[in-house]
């Protein structure tokens, strides 16, 4: 579906007029996303402070990770505005064009030795989330908590969560991808 099923409201509240401004001078865009939020203020309120706390990064490495669960997550729940928004930033994070095929699951990426073991266990992480049914196995569980602190499974956890949320209410509404990626070097890699 490249089309919304509903339109944008025409009247946006003063005070969502000021967040839609927030929201363009932070992507770039006019996303049709966040104009949708506004047909209800709660959701639009709700959402906009659960992307305000999601997980962001500090250094380069949490920044890279959390690009890499993010753009799984997205792949696995086929949203092409969540992939198109994600892909945007891969080059800046270091993913190269061999890892962003591999989470496409055009090859295996456990055979791409430039994914640390962390970084493995957050993608079968975000796979796992982003599935239906969850199935988190024992052996799974001990691996990642032997990798990662409690913290920061938590981090992910929600950062995969927020991800699979936006995918949901994107593709229920018809939002098309936002042209994030026009730039990226996976634009002819036919997101």
């Amino acid at each position: 579906m490249d089309t919304p099923i509903i339109k944008a409201p025409k009247k946006i509240p003063l005070f969502f007029k000021f967040a839609l401004w927030i929201s363009k001078k932070e992507t770039g865009k006019d996303l049709l996303t966040a104009r949708m939020m506004t047909w209800y203020p709660r959701a639009a309120l709700g959402s906009g402070i659960l992307e305000l706390m999601t997980a962001k990064g500090k250094t380069p490495q949490e920044k890279r990770l959390l690009n890499i669960v993010r753009l799984k997550a997205s792949l696995v729940c086929s949203c092409r505005f969540c992939i198109d928004m994600n892909s945007a930033s891969i080059e800046k994070n270091g993913i190269t064009v061999d890892e962003f095929s591999a989470l496409r699951d055009n090859l295996d990426y456990r055979s791409i030795i430039t994914f640390s073991v962390r970084e493995s266990l957050a993608i079968e992480y975000a796979t796992r989330m982003s599935n239906t049914p969850l199935v988190f196995e024992e052996d799974f569980i001990d691996k990642l908590k032997s990798h990662f602190s409690e913290k920061e499974i938590v981090m992910l956890a929600s950062t995969i969560a927020s991800v699979n949320y936006w995918a949901r209410f994107n593709q229920a509404l018809g939002i098309p991808s936002a042209g994030f990626s026009d730039k990226c070097m996976v634009k002819n890699q036919h997101l």
